[in-house]
């Protein structure tokens, strides 16, 4: 009986982190070009972003720090970048356990504050990013080029 109740244990400590892992396998490949979007990111991000790997290459962007590294956000966790402290608001979006896919991507950069305060449900929430990408297919070509960096993956798991 005593294996019975362990086992049954291990198998419901398990299910959330499937479930995680299912949510990031099942986003869908973004409808943006990753070309087009790499040259958009050298314009508009790097003033702020890197996107810089686990082993420490630098993949795009400079060594900024104002915002948080990029890589691997496509099904990331909002808000949940190691090592980096975001503001209230985004730290509370990060509560949620909400992912970054395309829709959220896009609809945050194009206004954040406004992505924010939609999000919360709260008109006094703030993003500490000022900038904003105008157009819709640009911000979607951003998203395509980092994720085409790291794709989310079935192993991987929210940072």
């Amino acid at each position: 009986m005593n294996k019975f109740i362990a086992t049954a244990a291990a198998l419901m400590l398990a299910v959330p982190a499937f479930a995680e892992n299912q949510e990031a396998a099942e986003m869908v490949a973004p409808s943006g070009d990753a070309e087009a979007g790499e040259t958009l990111f050298n314009r508009q991000c790097i003033a702020c972003h890197v996107v810089r790997d686990d082993a420490g290459e630098v993949l795009a962007g400079r060594n900024a720090r104002n915002g948080p590294n990029l890589y691997g956000i496509a099904g990331r966790a909002i808000g949940s970048q190691a090592g980096f402290r975001y503001g209230k608001s985004l730290s509370a979006v990060s509560e949620t356990g909400n992912l970054w896919d395309e829709e959220e991507f896009v609809t945050y950069v194009q206004d954040p504050t406004g992505w924010l305060r939609e999000t919360l449900d709260d008109s006094k929430a703030r993003s500490k990013m000022a900038f904003k990408v105008r157009k819709q297919e640009e911000a979607t070509d951003i998203y395509a080029f980092l994720y085409a960096l790291k794709p989310p993956a079935m192993d991987d798991k929210a940072e």
